[in-house]
Parts: structure tokens; sequence; C-alpha cells
């Protein structure tokens, strides 16, 4: 682990463990690791994408990627990110696809001392990312993940609404414009992503208002652009999805800043 953070790494020389204050848009090409990895915004917000799809981890939610998944990363807002190596002979005890999970109190001070600190004593790091690996193995997957479609029917319909996802459409509307019927697109939204088009277009809405509420725009602003009717309708599909209100989301990143 390296004993001081970066300050302003730049996306030829991107960090590989430890910590950086990274700007609003910054991206990590796609690449693999031998080993896992995971990534933690402790202020800000970053999206993970593979072949699988896209995670998102707004700063109470950590990502996890296996050992040789290929991936991209890209940050918003100014993000405080914490990046912790796990060795192989721990991977096992996690699971064995990409994923995010929240992040309890122990955790959060857990994941800071150890990209924080350098080692004092002989393998206190690795107690310590035991520790972690403890935490993460006992918590369940959050519901931030986006799958990726297979079908072209499917790609065609998730594609326009990942261009604008406050467009407002209907899943019939949806397959008239690339040619399937509302009930073949209702049954491959559960068959090939595992959800319901209503869950997986909200979390598609929180995905983008993770990303403009850390911006800097504000909740009203936000749950226009991302197609909610009204702001309390969008401030409560946030806070039943990341745990906390836009509000105090939004106070958290300044607060980290």
């Amino acid at each position: 682990m390296p004993e001081t953070r970066q300050s302003s790494p730049t996306p030829s020389t991107p960090i590989l463990q430890g910590g950086a204050w990274l700007p609003h848009g910054y991206r990590l090409a796609p690449h693999s690791h031998v080993q896992g990895q995971l990534v933690y915004a402790a202020a800000g917000a970053l999206a993970t994408v593979t072949q699988r799809g896209t995670w998102v981890a707004p700063a109470n939610r950590v990502t996890w990627t296996p050992p040789r998944f290929a991936h991209s990363h890209r940050f918003y807002g100014e993000t405080d990110v914490r990046l912790v190596v796990v060795p192989l002979d721990l991977c096992a005890q996690l699971v064995d696809h990409p994923s995010v999970f929240a992040v309890s109190p122990l955790l959060r001070e857990a994941l800071l001392a150890l990209t924080d600190r350098p080692e004092r004593r002989p393998g206190a790091h690795r107690r310590l990312l035991t520790v972690i690996v403890d935490e993460l193995a006992d918590s369940a997957e959050q519901f931030l993940h986006l799958p990726e479609p297979g079908d072209d029917r499917l790609r065609a319909a998730t594609a326009l609404l990942y261009e604008d996802p406050g467009l407002p459409v209907t899943l019939a509307g949806l397959g008239r414009t690339v040619g399937a019927s509302e009930r073949t697109l209702s049954r491959l939204f559960h068959t090939e992503l595992g959800m319901s088009f209503h869950r997986w277009r909200t979390t598609l809405r929180i995905h983008h208002a993770l990303v403009h509420l850390a911006d800097g725009r504000s909740v009203t602003e936000t749950a226009v652009t991302c197609g909610w009717s009204n702001p309390s309708s969008f401030i409560d599909a946030f806070t039943e999805v990341i745990g906390q209100t836009p509000g105090r989301y939004q106070a958290d990143l300044r607060k980290g800043r």
C-alpha cells in the first residue's frame, strides 16, 4: 500500500492501490486485474462498467470486481476514491461477479484506514483487509446494477432510454419503435435482465440522478431531467434505493469536499 495518497493522477498513470482525489468526469479505460479490487468513493460517485452491465456506487456503497473481469470506471463530482487490492486467497469469500455493497460505519473506517495509513506493524494491512472482506461477505448486494441485454430488440429499447432516461415512453411505445410487442419486451426484461421494465428504468434514472446531483444540479432539476413527474416521487424513489434523501446525499458530497 502506498504511504501517501496521490493528489492528481492522470489517465496515463492511474492509481492501482491507495487513494486520490479525482476530478468530475475522470475515466479509467477498460482493464483487468489478476487479483480482486474494491473501489470506494468516500466522496463523489463512480460507475463501473463490464460486459455484464453497469454498477453505480455513491458514497455509501463500494464496488467489487473479481479477478480478470475487464472493467472501466468513471467518476462523478470531485471524488475521493479509495482502491484496495484483494489477494486471490481472500477473493473466494466474496461473490464471483462484479457487484455493489452497502458500506457500514465499520467498513467505511476500515477502508479509509487501509488507504490512508502506512503499515506500521508487519501484517497490519492484511489483518485490516480480512476485516473488510468479513464485512462484505455478510453484506447483501445492492440494487444499483443495470445488466447488459443480449437480444437486439431489447438492446435497441434500452439504448433509447440510456440516451434519454427521462423519455416519457411506455413499454408498448418502446415496442412499436423497436419492432416488438409489449408482451415480448416485458418477457425479455424479466428473462434477460432479471427485473421488470419499471424497475430497470427506475435504476437507470437513479444512476443518472446520482451523476446530476454530484454535478451540482438541484433536486428539482434532477427530478425533471431524469423523468419523474414531481420532486416528491423522485425523493421517495431515490431514498428507497440509496438509503438517504437526494438532499442529504448532496449535502454529504459537499461535506466530503
